[in-house]
């Protein structure tokens, strides 16, 4: 048995420990280790909780893994070694992609499920097939920061303003506003990018359509769209997150309850099987985050033409909140509610996933 620590007590750490035990079934997990001041669980499930200084004892001969944000490795690093450590290994956005991706390949070959990625795929012979109008809209905001990494748009992508009818006569240049025809422009300090989602919705021609964000971009082959059509894939999603302690609790732990609770109860007023499907989901662990997709516009139709309902409804009941970030409760919801859709109507459509990078 390969016993192990991880640096880090919250989301990222209690992740990476569900990925290295279940891909790693001889491994085990010893501690989480933390160096501050901040309060934490004495236990996460079975594993104790350590706050650690150079003077504390441990196995020194046990490599500890870095389950932190990276800004604090290179300090997180300096003082594993000073402690004695010698098999330190910080967990970058790589790692924890690939730690990711094989979670979910051996987690749904678990339940008979083909785990379908969209760089894996292959095309057929081109003749036949007909040119797709394609276009994935990148989202913005007015209180972007700016990027410090370059990033090009690809030919396919075009910037969208979310929440340009609050952006005054500051309206950038050269981007596409959500603020004409049919919209909910107004809405953006609640529906964040549902704004965009909704304009997308209700004006895009295109017969493929995706929606990004400014740092959040699919990695995709150059030949994505080809693959799409040969494949016959209705829709790309991000490779699905694990949150613990399920679906429901950890939105729960994050926001305010009473939403997530209006929710369940407007499913099951809906259909009895709706909610139970819905329980079903959000008891496991795994979703797509970001509101990040690309799928067939149809496709799109329908499932927005099902989401905004259910949004008004929640938001009707729950109004406003004073605090900025739990305010956006529309935005988190549906991040939720995009996967239970195509879980739910996993018969009807078929899914692909790909990887998505974030840009600092």
């Amino acid at each position: 048995m390969q016993k192990v620590y991880i640096f880090g007590a919250h989301s990222r750490a209690r992740t990476l420990a569900v990925y290295l035990e279940y891909l790693y079934v001889d491994m085990k997990v010893e501690a989480f280790l933390y160096d501050n001041e901040e309060k934490n669980l004495e236990k996460i499930g079975n594993i104790p909780v350590m706050r650690v200084d150079e003077s504390t004892r441990l196995h020194t001969e046990y490599p500890v893994y870095i389950g932190t944000r990276g800004i604090y490795h290179n300090k997180l690093i300096s003082l594993m070694e000073r402690m004695g450590f010698k098999k330190i290994c910080p967990v970058t956005i790589k790692m924890d992609m690939r730690l990711r991706n094989a979670y979910v390949e051996k987690y749904f070959a678990g339940i008979g499920r083909d785990f379908i990625k969209i760089d894996q795929l292959g095309t057929k012979e081109a003749a036949g097939r007909t040119k797709k109008l394609e276009r994935i809209y990148v989202v913005k905001s007015m209180s972007d920061r700016t990027i410090e990494q370059g990033y090009e748009l690809a030919s396919y992508e075009r910037e969208i303003l979310a929440g340009a009818e609050l952006a005054g006569e500051s309206l950038p240049t050269g981007i596409l506003p959500d603020n004409t025809g049919d919209n909910i422009s107004v809405k953006n300090k609640q529906y964040c990018e549902l704004t965009a989602l909704y304009w997308i919705w209700k004006h895009a021609k295109e017969e493929i359509v995706g929606l990004a964000h400014y740092r959040r971009h699919f990695i995709l082959p150059s030949n994505w769209l080809e693959i799409m059509q040969d494949n016959r894939i209705d829709v790309i999603l991000p490779v699905p997150l694990y949150v613990s302690p399920d679906i429901a609790e950890n939105y729960k732990e994050r926001h305010d309850t009473c939403e997530w609770e209006f929710l369940m109860g407007y499913l099951k007023e809906k259909s009895l099987s709706l909610y139970e499907d819905a329980q079903r989901l959000f008891s496991g662990n795994l979703y797509s985050p970001c509101n990040m997709f690309i799928m067939r516009k149809e496709v799109l139709d329908k499932f927005c033409s099902w989401l905004f309902p259910v949004l008004d409804a929640v938001t009707e009941y729950a109004g406003e909140k004073e605090d900025s970030y739990l305010n956006r409760y529309p935005g988190f919801l549906s991040e939720r509610l995009l996967t239970f859709f195509f879980e739910k109507n996993r018969e009807l459509y078929k899914v692909a996933y790909a990887d998505k990078n974030f840009l600092k």
